[in-house]
């Protein structure tokens, strides 16, 4: 890469919103990596560690879905800049909550309220860097935020394996109140600023999504090719523990150090998937040859005789990799829609993404009690690969397409 070409990707807005989504990341994925000790210590019985576990994830996404929406529709009527510090602020407050929580009740309370503030941290990052950047480096751009986000993982992982829970919650809702001190010199987008100024066009209308039988098929596509990625973080990754019991390993798996080994594998995936959109200039081609490689670790995961902790480390870092076209699948649904209605649906794609893990883990849980867990995991995943290859093949190619146009009535 150029000078010139670097000098524009490494600009201000850039570097805060691939910030904001490691601070995101850590958060999001911190439940899942103290969930077991968290729940001990408020007095969880055992043997119902992983029904309570499920029930606060799916509290923590359907925070994130709804988020998603009200964060979405404000992004198109009042800006991407207010949505990206509004949302690192809701979750940032409702993460050092978390470290004073003494019941399920509380927690469950407080994962929703995190969840909300979550939702809106890339999809209003994504947008504000599709919308300065060339055409020709967005790719690059988005590529940058979402690979520098995967390692919050990473130091959730360390910071949860150094301190107590509750010091890893306190940690973490400090890492975002840090961040909102460096807001200073972001500047909004010049194509919505541009937009704001028409008064004749609807902002952030979402029923524009639904009114439509092509805005509508386009929006579904960009949902459902991303199944993949949220069934195998979690369900494969954050379940480990009992994946590991069920392979019958010789020690048990930690989930955090499951998540950490994961994120590595999806920070390497993101930034394979966005040079290799970048040199193949196209982003379903990529998309395509991804979901494909998650089905392949998926049958690996499920059907290889998994018998050393070692291996099962390794194939997390595999699943993670597979679907790291996170960052590209939400570049998509950048590039698909207008300007009037493109932050309300990169915000809302990835969080209905998010959203689906209640249905997903519902149909595994079902799964699971028919056929064990490695089957009931295996015939979800396929399940999730299918949809996913369908609603590609219903989207256009998007690579240079120029964003300053809007979506009519």
């Amino acid at each position: 890469m150029n000078r010139p070409v670097l000098s524009q990707l490494l600009n201000v807005p850039v570097i805060v919103a691939a910030l904001g989504y490691f601070v995101d990341i850590y958060d999001l994925l911190l439940f899942g990596i103290v969930r077991l000790p968290s729940l001990r210590a408020i007095g969880v019985p055992e043997d119902a560690l992983l029904n309570e576990g499920i029930y606060l994830i799916n509290v923590q996404m359907i925070g994130l879905l709804i988020g998603g929406i009200v964060w979405g529709i404000f992004g198109d009527k009042k800006g991407r800049l207010s949505v990206l510090f509004g949302s690192i602020l809701l979750y940032s407050v409702a993460n050092i909550a978390n470290g004073f929580i003494t019941n399920v009740h509380q927690y469950a309370v407080l994962r929703f309220i995190a969840g909300v503030g979550l939702a809106g941290e890339l999809g209003a990052g994504i947008t504000l860097v599709s919308e300065i950047l060339p055409k020709e480096i967005r790719g690059y751009g988005t590529t940058l935020v979402a690979s520098v986000g995967m390692f919050g993982a990473v130091l959730a992982y360390f910071v949860a394996d150094a301190f107590d829970w509750r010091v890893a919650y306190y940690i973490g809702g400090g890492l975002g109140i840090a961040l909102l001190i460096t807001r200073i010199s972001v500047y909004e987008s010049g194509i919505f600023v541009n937009l704001r100024e028409r008064d004749n066009i609807q902002r952030g209308n979402f029923l524009q999504l639904l009114t439509s039988a092509n805005r509508l098929k386009r929006y579904l596509s960009c949902i459902l090719i991303g199944t993949p990625i949220w069934y195998v973080i979690g369900i494969l990754v954050i379940l480990s523990p009992e994946f590991g019991t069920a392979f019958s390993l010789p020690e048990p798996l930690v989930a955090g150090k499951a998540v950490m080994y994961s994120y590595i594998g999806l920070a390497l995936g993101d930034v394979s998937s966005g040079l290799l959109s970048q040199w193949l200039k196209s982003r379903k081609k990529v998309v395509f040859i991804f979901i494909l490689l998650t089905g392949l670790f998926i049958l690996v995961y499920t059907l290889a005789p998994i018998k050393s902790t070692s291996f099962y480390y390794l194939m997390t870092v595999c699943l993670g990799f597979s679907v790291g076209y996170w960052a590209l699948f939400v570049t998509v649904a950048s590039e698909q829609f207008g300007t009037n209605l493109r932050a309300t649906v990169t915000t809302t794609v990835p969080n209905f993404i998010r959203g689906t893990l209640p249905a997903l883990n519902y149909f595994f849980l079902l799964a699971k009690a028919q056929w064990g867990i490695a089957t009931g995991a295996l015939i979800v995943g396929a399940g999730t690969i299918v949809i996913a290859l369908i609603a590609l093949s219903m989207l256009t190619e998007t690579f240079s397409k120029d964003l300053n146009f809007v979506e009519s009535e």
